[in-house]
Parts: C-alpha cells; sequence; structure tokens
C-alpha cells in the first residue's frame, strides 16, 4: 500500500491550487462573535464557522481537494480511508460528486449520525473495533480488495493542503488577529493553519486544543517526539487519532502551545455555545472554547481566531443529557 508520507510535504502553492480546485464545492464559511464570550474570557473572540461547511464539518476541505487532484485513471477505482466520522462523510460527500466510489472503514461505536450521513452520501461501510490499530487493520484489507486511492483523514498531504484553505479564508475575514486555536487530534486542521499562517501571518500564535482524556499530542509536544495512544476514551469522538509524521512536521514546528481540558469542561463549553450563539457543535469543537475558558490569561486583550470544525451531533445523545 502506498503511504500518502511517500508524497512531499505540502506548500503555501498547494493551498492556494487548492482552495481554487475546491471553490465549487465548498461553503465559504461565516466567521460569528459574541459579545458574551467575549466580556467572559476578556478576548476578542471570532469564531470560524465550518459547522456551517458541506457536509457540516471543515474536513470537506481536504476531502475534496483530494478527489478532486485524481486523474481520471485513478478516480476510477474511487477512493477509500477510515475514519470515525467527519473525514468519512466528508470523503464520500466529494467522491459523491464526482461520481466515483468511496469506500469507508468506521469503528462501530461511531456516532450513528456520522454513519448515516456517509451512507446518505453513498459510501461504503467496513466497521472496524475503536483502535487505531484495528482501523488500520481492517483498512489494509478494504484497500487491497478494492485498489482505491487512499485518502489518509489527516497525514496526506492533499488533505493539509486543503484545511489549509480554511485560516486563509478566515485571515481574509478578519484583520489582526494575533492568535488561532483549533482542536487537534491527527493534526490536520491545525497543520493546515500552520502552513498558510506561517506564509501570510508569520507572528500569529497558533494554539491546539485537546481533551485530557487523549491528550497524546500534548504529551508529544512537551517530549518533542510522538507519544501515540491506541484507544483513548473521551467524550470529543474526532479528537481520538494520534499525530503522524506529517502532521507532526508542522505541530512541532509552528504550534505555539497546546492546551487540554477536561470531560465536563469540554461538555460545558458545548452546551454554553449552543445556549448562547444558537449553533449546533459537536463535543469535539468545543474543545477550544473550553480551553480558552480554563486559560484566560493566555488569551486576555487578544484577537483570536476559534475554529468550530464541525456539527454533526447524534442529537439522541447530547452528552448532558447522560443519566
Amino acid at each position: 500500500m502506498k503511504d500518502m508520507t511517500e508524497r512531499p510535504l505540502p506548500t503555501f502553492d498547494d493551498v492556494l491550487q487548492a482552495h481554487e480546485r475546491i471553490a465549487p464545492h465548498i461553503h465559504r464559511t461565516p466567521v460569528l462573535t459574541s459579545s458574551y464570550f467575549n466580556e467572559l474570557t476578556g478576548a476578542e473572540l471570532f469564531f470560524k464557522c465550518e459547522n456551517f461547511q458541506k457536509a457540516g464539518a471543515f474536513k470537506v476541505r481536504g476531502a475534496s481537494n483530494a478527489v478532486f487532484g485524481l486523474s481520471e485513471e485513478m478516480a476510477a477505482k474511487g477512493v477509500a480511508t477510515h475514519s470515525s466520522g467527519n473525514h468519512a462523510l466528508s470523503l464520500s460527500y466529494a467522491a459523491g460528486r464526482r461520481g466515483i466510489p468511496c469506500h469507508v472503514v468506521m469503528p462501530r461505536t461511531a456516532p450513528e449520525a456520522k454513519k448515516a450521513a456517509v451512507r446518505g452520501y453513498g459510501g461504503i461501510i467496513t466497521e472496524c473495533e475503536p483502535s487505531t490499530s484495528s482501523r488500520e487493520e481492517v483498512f489494509a484489507k478494504v484497500h487491497e480488495e478494492t485498489g482505491a486511492d487512499f485518502v489518509h483523514p489527516y497525514n496526506d498531504p492533499r488533505v493539509i493542503a486543503g484545511q489549509g484553505t480554511c485560516s486563509r479564508e478566515l485571515v481574509e475575514q478578519v484583520s489582526d488577529l494575533d492568535a488561532v486555536i483549533a482542536p487537534i487530534g491527527g493534526g490536520g486542521m491545525i497543520s493546515g493553519c500552520c502552513l498558510t499562517l506561517s506564509n501570510i501571518a508569520p507572528d500569529m500564535e497558533i494554539y491546539a486544543a485537546e481533551p485530557e482524556q487523549a491528550d497524546d499530542a500534548y504529551r508529544s509536544f512537551k517530549a518533542g517526539r510522538i507519544i501515540a495512544d491506541d484507544a483513548p476514551v473521551t467524550i470529543a469522538d474526532g479528537l481520538k487519532v494520534p499525530l503522524k509524521e506529517n502532521t507532526w512536521h508542522f505541530v512541532s514546528n509552528h504550534v505555539t502551545d497546546i492546551l487540554t481540558a477536561s470531560e465536563q469542561e469540554i461538555i460545558d463549553a458545548m452546551k454554553l455555545t449552543w445556549q448562547r450563539m444558537k449553533i449546533v457543535m459537536e463535543p469535539s469543537c468545543a474543545v477550544p472554547l473550553a480551553t480558552i475558558l480554563k486559560n484566560p490569561d493566555v488569551f486576555r486583550g487578544k484577537r483570536v481566531g476559534v475554529v468550530i470544525t464541525g456539527g454533526n451531533v447524534d442529537m439522541d445523545k447530547l452528552p448532558w443529557m447522560a443519566a
């Protein structure tokens, strides 16, 4: 199986080309503000709302860049990936737009809302156990059987370049930002931020936000090497995967710091956003706000871009409704 790491790291030119390539297939998502959160944090927060993106998540950017960058010959075999949800449904969406097959390996514990969305876009699901090792083992079999192009959820340079278009839009929409913060799991979004901002706003601080119960990126950042957890348990289901070589390159070279939040802090921030901003966001997206609320001194007095990465929520299992 050809590994995406064999492709060269993406450049800012790749981001610009990606933005042009995917423009017909994505939304230029809005930036919202909240006087309540500004007063609460002492910062000016600008929420880049990728929960309003096509397929409900930022990942449609990277997925579309990969799918629409394929030659006709490669596209004919379709695409394949493994994902807990948002990349799976985003790749299914993009493949559907191009009219090619999409094979997805998903953990059996992935939210039903995300599985339903994958099937709705025409994706073909094979389930695996909820661990990185099971995911990769099952995927290897699916990939061998189909011969489809492997679009890694975050370690693929085409995906990183696509995700870099989000922070490019943010900088165009909001002037004079001091910092940007986004969730970190495998690191695709943060890598895209690093790639774009290091080229167009090199003095901007880049923060990553992570659950305490899945804090392998935090520990990697402090240790100076990748430390991978196999099956962490957290409400933030999109942030359970470990960093890989390409994303580690960007994180280790450009991220200012990685901050963590507890499960309750994440749930509280999610609920507060629903209440105050009247927008649907999933638990993974609440982690940045949770860390800002937890570390007000880091952000006080600053203009901060906050990436809300997705809004694909299982409405029957909202975290604050748990018994």
